[in-house]
This record gives C-alpha cells, sequence and structure tokens, in this order.
C-alpha cells in the first residue's frame, strides 16, 4: 500500500488501485471467520472483474488437519475465494441493497488445480463476468500466485434477494 495515497499498487501491473478493505467485504458479503477466504478486492469493474487477494497463513484452521506435515490450501477452498471474489463484484455492481444478500453455487466446471498454495503464498484470485441473466451469473476464474495461475474454473452463482 502507498501510505502516502491511502491506495494499493497492484504487483501484477504496477498500477495504482483503489482497494475494498475486509471490513467493506464483510459488509458487502456474509462470509465471517473462519470462512471468509479473501482479505481485500483490488482492479473492480463494476459488470466486468475483480482481483480477490488472499493472504494464506500457517493460523488458518484448515492447515491443522491438511496436511499437518505439509500443509496445503485445499482445492474447494481456493474455489469458495473465487466465488467470494465475484459475490464482491456483484454487490458492487448492484448496488448497496443488495449487501449482506446470499450468493449460492449453482454449478463448478472445468476446475483444475496446478499448483500447491501453502502458507506464506498471497493469492490473487482474478474473476471475470461471462454474462448473467437475471439473479443467475457466469464467471470465469484464475487463481495465481507470484503471477503463476494455480488454480482456474468456470463457475455459476445466483444471488437471492430474500
Amino acid at each position: 500500500m502507498n501510505k502516502q495515497t491511502g491506495k494499493e499498487i497492484n504487483p501484477q501491473t504496477g498500477e495504482t488501485v483503489e482497494a475494498i478493505d475486509v471490513e467493506r467485504i464483510m459488509q458487502m458479503i456474509p462470509h465471517r471467520y473462519p470462512f471468509l477466504m479473501i482479505d481485500k478486492v483490488i482492479d473492480l469493474v463494476p459488470n466486468v472483474s475483480a482481483i480477490g487477494v488472499k493472504n494464506v497463513s500457517i493460523n488458518e484452521p484448515q492447515f491443522q488437519g491438511h496436511f499437518p506435515s505439509h500443509p496445503v490450501m485445499p482445492g474447494v477452498l481456493i474455489i469458495e475465494a473465487m466465488a467470494q471474489s465475484a459475490a464482491v463484484l456483484v454487490v458492487q455492481t448492484l448496488g448497496k441493497e443488495f449487501e449482506g444478500k446470499l450468493v449460492y453455487f449453482m454449478s463448478v466446471d472445468a476446475a483444475r488445480f496446478r499448483k500447491p498454495v501453502v502458507p506464506g503464498n498471497v493469492m490473487y484470485v482474478h474473476v471475470s463476468k461471462k454474462r448473467n441473466r437475471g439473479p443467475v451469473w457466469k464467471f470465469e476464474a484464475e487463481a495465481k500466485v507470484d503471477g503463476v495461475v494455480v488454480a482456474d474454473a468456470t463457475y455459476s452463482a445466483m444471488i437471492l434477494d430474500s
């Protein structure tokens, strides 16, 4: 973070961007510790794309059992980080009246896990909207560590207007 401007510098592009911090994320989506899988969102372009950032820490509960002698972030939690990043994009696109609404997975297609994500990694989750019809949204996502793709997937979700 640039201490003078209060803005983030995207290490992938070098551009300065506004960041959505974890407090704002918790206003936007209902997830909480230990299941909040993103720490901030950068480069959000409403109705187009966003990048969720996850600082992977050994203190997270999943590493007690997955795997104690060789901690690896479970693939399903990487997919969940993709979904949460997309949920922030949806709420930012639709507006304040959608804050805190539930967004449910409908499908996960072509998920691939290419490299392990381990404590100490910073994972950047690039999500792009493919399309939406009413409450149903479809996304493509890539998770990267140090600029290398570690996982990718296509998935769809529905936001509930309850």
